[in-house]
């Protein structure tokens, strides 16, 4: 994979949300008491460079969790259209949110997309697409992130938040190994590949999610 861009580290237009990091910083450290395990050595390596970010999806505070889990780049976080359509859009788009069309998703969206990540930032999301219904069990992912990740030619980053009850548990999240799909293909990918590839990533998210539950069983 070619050399890739870098996000700036300091930027103008990026003051309201480094704001609210910096200061959210402590408190939600206090309170969540995150504990964060990574799959591997490899897993730890910090993420450079421009990254799709996929994790599942239990709560709306999991933007927060991920946020924790990569707490050292700025997060741009696809959400649902529909929140666009609140009072809270300015807020939104303040913390670098990118509404969506989870149904149709439209040519324009994919352009911002890409230019988040090919400018070297980390672009997340949620491939559920909506919030589980809280069984444990994850819906089926959707394959939108492999395109995504293939057009910009970046790694996939796979997180797994474990449902968490504030309070009475700390909040555990496991970061994996990055998983670059771009070498998978030799040639352009069909339309089986980008399925087959995304059942691979529903995969390795449960695989996390093993190492999540792993310890109370011990």
């Amino acid at each position: 994979m070619k050399e890739q861009n870098k996000a700036k580290l300091f930027s103008p237009k990026y003051w309201f949300v480094d704001f609210v990091r910096i200061t959210g910083a402590i408190p939600t450290l206090l309170w969540y008491r995150p504990k964060i395990t990574y799959e591997n050595e490899a897993a730890k390596k910090k993420v450079r460079g421009g990254a799709l970010v996929m994790c599942n999806h239990n709560c709306f505070f999991d933007p927060v969790y991920l946020m924790i889990a990569l707490w050292y780049r700025r997060h741009h976080i696809i959400c649902n259209q529909e929140f666009y359509n609140t009072k809270a859009k300015w807020f939104l788009e303040h913390v670098l949110c990118i509404p969506i069309d989870i149904e149709n998703t439209g040519f324009q969206t994919m352009k911002v997309i890409n230019e988040h990540l090919t400018g070297g930032e980390i672009v997340s999301i949620f491939p559920e697409g909506h919030i589980n219904d809280g069984s444990g069990e994850m819906r089926q992912f959707k394959s939108g992130m492999v395109l995504m990740a293939m057009r910009a030619k970046v790694p996939i980053v796979p997180v797994y938040v474990r449902e968490h009850k504030p309070r009475s548990s700390r909040l555990k999240i496991v970061v994996g190994e990055a998983v670059d799909i771009n070498k998978m293909f030799d040639g352009r990918p069909s339309m089986t590949d980008i399925e087959n590839v995304t059942a691979m990533l529903f995969d390795k998210e449960n695989e996390l999610k093993e190492i999540a539950f792993r310890r109370d069983r011990k």
